[in-house]
């Protein structure tokens, strides 16, 4: 795979090199850069597939081999640009002051999940995506959810007939996965998600990212390990962190985690309620109930699940305090990120 990713590193700089006009530039973007149909994240995707000690010196590779190619992207569209400007005019008077030229950005959820995802494939997660209409299986009971199971409850969930559903977390992709594949896995599964619910703090449709780890002698320890470095990269320093002892039908034992107030650094403040701490995301050993349900053995196999809110994540990030901004489409916000 490490020749694999040179060898495309090299061909994509030759083709940008190739490239005369902003149609065959957008053509190299869509080929190499695309989200879904790209050559570099299509490589990315296959992560998963390497060998797990393998997995976080090729993530960084892959993630390094990327920026390489997105940077000369970049600098070959300003080349382009100004020879636009160029041909259009006889030539460029660099006496002139400059002109802004409003450009479109990506939304700041969305730079959130990217960061996300770009942290945990470098810790070695290959990233999988998942239908948003699931099954009532693959959404509950797969993942020790049966029916009249009191814990449906806590979901709100969108049903289009008694058995599909709008899903509500993207922890189905734990069990479709499983289902397929042997251990030792490693994933994530980044995607929007569908709950009947709306306030300062909530939204019908929200971004998760769901994680999961399974393998020989999985403990705490390692989940501890794996979510305290996501949170340091996250926030970009040292934050504490806290398990609280939770519940959650497909892990045992469950937890809550906590991070340091990112406004007061644990010292108390009106968005930590003066507790000094932030919630961020469950977690927890996944139940060998699950284990079983996908034909593993428990007595073998054993592993970590976590699931986070994106929009959560970002609040805490910077600063946001409604989370209804997001989706108002008020330039005056959105041109902050």
């Amino acid at each position: 795979m490490e020749q694999e990713l040179h060898r495309l590193k090299q061909e994509a700089e030759e083709a940008l090199r190739q490239v005369g006009d902003a149609a065959q530039l957008e053509a190299f973007r869509v080929k190499y850069l695309g989200r879904k149909g790209g050559l570099l994240s299509g490589l990315m995707r296959q992560l998963g597939t390497v060998a797990p000690q393998d997995r976080p010196r090729l993530g960084q590779l892959a993630n390094d081999a990327k920026q390489a190619v997105e940077d000369l992207f970049e600098e070959k569209k300003m080349l382009l640009t100004a020879s636009i400007v160029g041909s259009a005019t006889g030539a460029i008077d660099y006496s002139l002051p400059g002109r802004y030229l409003p450009y479109g950005k990506l939304h700041p959820v969305t730079q959130v999940m990217e960061e996300i995802c770009s942290i945990f494939e470098g810790l070695g997660f290959a990233v999988a995506e998942g239908p948003d209409v699931e099954t009532d299986y693959y959404n509950f009971e797969a993942l020790n959810i049966p029916k009249h199971h009191p814990a449906r409850d806590m979901h709100d969930t969108f049903y289009v007939t008694e058995s599909i559903l709008l899903r509500t977390h993207t922890s189905p992709m734990q069990a479709r996965i499983m289902e397929k594949q042997e251990p030792p896995l490693r994933y994530i599964a980044p995607g929007k998600v569908y709950r009947c619910d709306s306030d300062i703090t909530h939204t019908p449709m929200f971004h998760q990212v769901e994680g999961f780890l399974v393998d020989k002698e999985v403990s705490f320890a390692d989940l501890k390990g794996v979510l305290t470095s996501f949170t340091h990269k996250m926030f970009e320093r040292e934050l504490a962190l806290r398990f609280r002892p939770s519940f959650f039908p497909f892990t045992e034992p469950s937890a809550e985690v906590d991070i340091a107030c990112v406004i007061c650094g644990g010292k108390g403040c009106r968005v930590c309620k003066r507790t000094g701490w932030l919630e961020i995301l469950g977690s927890g050993l996944i139940d060998p109930e699950v284990l079983k349900m996908v034909g593993y053995n428990p007595d073998i196999y054993s592993g970590f699940a976590f699931g986070l809110g994106v929009e959560r994540i970002a609040m805490l990030k910077y600063g946001i305090d409604d989370i209804r901004l997001y989706y108002e489409n008020d330039l005056r916000f959105l041109s902050q990120f």
